[in-house]
């Protein structure tokens, strides 16, 4: 039975670890300080609980607000008062000039800093002072000293007027923001305003009663301007950084965290479709937590917390959770795996090559959203409405859950301004799917690798891949059913798939081959088709399903039961030999025996090392009776460049080469009756000799 804590006072209780508290229920508890690291919290109900820090905390927090407040009006006060140099007559002409530099440099910095942040000025200040400081070094050395010892004398005024003013300007800046940051996280911004102008008061009531230090009352005004001034352009940066201005998200961050220290701590814990609506979660560890099918509804106060590396980061993305609208947002190409988005309007939304897999959107409205290559694997869209969306290329799965899906047309590809209605489905413009139709529709591609060839399409490398694919992978059940003709030269290659296959991880390996395959040589590939008709056979089917607008393969294309050869790494294949320009094999032999002569004995006598393994291999083909002559002479090539690579096997230009010769004479052997001799023994000795080359 689920523990029930509703309503409690919890306050820094200690729940860290706690393996018993799934589906437990702490709504409208106080759980201000406590501590849920790495416990389970599956399915717990954390609804109206109020997260964030204890009193003795926030009364820490804001004495160290007003601590850092004073030390930012302390360092304005001096740039207050190197400025009031220039209302001092009895000053010399070298402090004059200093104030008046500061005076310049604090209109600019205040400028600068509001208008492209603090980041920008810092960047002027430092090429400013870098010419400054040249400049005086060159009237130093120069040589008529008598002449320019008055520039001198200006020019060290400028330079330290610029140096003191701008860094302490930068610093006290800082500091006033982050105490002003750290104020509002911990108790709000009237806590922070009265913290700013108390030290503010303070700092004045020190400058009057120093005038006799400044003399001038004109000074002491100038003085108070620049502090009050500088304290106000710190309270506005704290206050911008809090509410998530990007170029002070440093101040931020740094609040945000320091504030969340005292706080309620997830860090770790396992939040798995735990319930935190209207839950208040200031000052809260959110960092490597578990936060799958999480429900955020009008959660409060979550641009406060520690997310960490969580989705939680994301403004946008909280926005959206908290909020439930997102309509006509753009989430393209982002990571919102698991999120909890049930019932959100997510119509007109943009989430081009997005990842939604196991979100939940149940009841969602998605009319007209762009789905194209969105990832919905075992998505729950039960409920969700479709109508009008544009699912072109989009991923699902058996597994995406489609049941009551409310949807009465969909386009299968983006809309064009020449074509607003691309591929509309029903084709019938006067037709709309009945009810459970939609579903019944999309049935057959639920279980397709969808392969897209966007540009300069290579038949043969792409049968060479997608056989090796099917090699790899005979639990994939890879059976081509379609291929169709997109523009001049784009192509779709679909494939149907075993249950439960893993999408993604095929279309990588894929691609990643394919891309590896087509920047070999023509004779090369043909190296590597001649042993298999399948593959010429499907390269054949691209090429002409390149030539029409649409292709579907006929008869047997089930290729999981086919062996092959296996194409991996760089596609710097050395020491190729066509067949037609084959060396004499005595002569190969004995150039394999020299380079095998040059590499060390294994160390220990009964376990073989790469001579030896290199020396068994090399026998096997010359005394193979099923291998032609050329395919040998082919072979002993690639065993010669292993050999040469075997002088230094950790070398990464070796283990390419290595890696390089091994596929090839995979591909040599892969045409040989599997119960020949050759293949038994390359079958043990292959990968025995990747292994020494670190390859397995």
């Amino acid at each position: 039975m689920a523990l029930d804590f509703s309503g409690q006072n919890l306050r820094g209780r200690n729940f860290k670890g706690r393996q018993d508290l799934a589906g437990a229920n702490f709504s409208y508890a106080d759980i201000r300080g406590a501590n849920f690291t790495v416990a389970n919290l599956r399915s717990a109900n954390f609804s109206h609980a109020k997260a964030g820090v204890q009193h003795h905390w926030v009364i820490f927090l804001v004495l160290v607000s007003w601590f850092l407040s004073g030390l930012s009006e302390f360092l304005w006060f001096i740039n207050g008062f190197l400025v009031s140099r220039i209302f001092n007559t009895s000053n010399t002409s070298g402090l004059a000039l200093m104030g008046w530099t500061a005076f310049i440099v604090l209109i600019a910095f205040f400028f600068v800093a509001i208008r492209q942040g603090v980041g920008a000025f810092v960047i002027t200040l430092a090429i400013t002072t870098a010419f400054t400081i040249a400049f005086t070094i060159t009237a130093v050395v120069a040589e008529n000293i008598g002449v320019i010892a008055g520039v001198i004398t200006i020019v060290g005024a400028i330079a330290v007027g610029i140096v003191i003013a701008g860094v302490i300007a930068v610093a006290a800046t800082i500091v006033g923001a982050i105490a002003t940051a750290i104020a509002i996280a911990a108790a709000g911004v009237i806590t922070a305003a009265v913290a700013v102008i108390g030290t503010v008061a303070v700092t004045v009531a020190g400058v009057i009663t120093t005038a006799e230090v400044v003399t001038a009352a004109a000074a002491v005004i100038g003085t108070v301007a620049v502090t009050v001034t500088g304290a106000l352009l710190s309270f506005y940066i704290g206050w911008q950084a809090v509410e998530g201005d990007e170029q002070y998200s440093f101040v931020r961050n740094f609040a945000v965290n320091f504030a969340a220290t005292g706080g309620t701590s997830f860090r770790g814990a396992n939040l798995t479709s735990a319930d935190f609506t209207q839950a208040t979660l200031k000052s809260t560890n959110f960092r490597n937590a578990i936060l799958i099918l999480t429900l955020w509804y009008q959660a409060k106060m979550l641009d406060l917390i520690r997310p960490g590396l969580t989705y939680l980061q994301n403004s946008q993305v909280r926005q959206l959770l908290t909020t439930g609208q997102g309509q006509d947002n753009n989430f393209d190409r982002q990571n919102l795996r698991g999120l909890n988005l049930q019932k959100a309007n997510l119509a007109d939304t943009s989430f081009i090559g997005a990842d939604l897999s196991e979100a939940n959107l149940q009841d969602a409205d998605l009319s007209r959203a762009k789905l194209k290559q969105t990832q919905l694997y075992a998505t729950d869209l039960t409920g969700a409405t479709l109508t009008g969306a544009y699912i072109e290329d989009w991923g699902i799965t058996r597994e995406t859950k489609l049941h009551g899906v409310r949807c009465e047309y969909v386009f299968m590809r983006l809309p064009t301004k020449e074509n607003p209605d691309p591929l509309r489905k029903p084709d019938n413009k006067q037709e709309v799917f009945a009810d459970g139709d939609f579903a019944d529709f999309i049935q057959p591609i639920f279980d397709t690798l969808d392969l897209y060839h966007n540009q300069g399409v290579d038949p043969r490398a792409m049968a060479i891949a997608f056989k090796n694919l099917a090699e790899n992978h005979p639990e994939a059940q890879l059976e081509i059913v379609a291929m169709e003709k997109r523009g001049e030269d784009k192509i779709l290659l679909r494939a149907k798939t075993a249950a439960g296959s893993d999408k993604s991880q095929l279309s990588a390996e894929y691609f990643d081959d394919y891309n590896q395959l087509k920047v070999l040589s023509q004779s090369q590939q043909l190296l590597l088709v001649e042993k298999s008709d399948r593959i010429r056979n499907l390269e054949n089917m691209i090429t002409t399903a390149l030539q029409q607008p649409k292709f579907y393969t006929q008869g047997d294309t089930k290729v999981s039961d086919i062996s092959g050869i296996n194409i991996q790494g760089s596609s710097n294949v050395s020491g190729i030999a066509g067949s037609g320009s084959v060396a004499n094999l005595g002569t190969i032999s004995g150039n394999v025996n020299i380079a095998l002569n040059q590499l060390p004995d294994s160390p220990e006598a009964d376990e073989p090392g790469i001579k030896e393994l290199l020396t068994q291999l090399q026998e096997a083909i010359s005394q193979s009776s099923d291998l032609p002559e050329t395919d040998k002479a082919d072979a002993l090539l690639q065993v010669k460049a292993l050999a040469e690579a075997g002088t230094n096997p950790q070398e990464s230009t070796n283990q390419k080469t290595a890696k390089n010769a091994i596929t090839m004479l995979k591909g040599i052997f892969s045409g040989l009756p599997a119960v020949a001799t050759l293949v038994e023994s390359t079958n043990n000795l292959l990968p025995a000799i990747a292994k020494l080359f670190g390859l397995g």
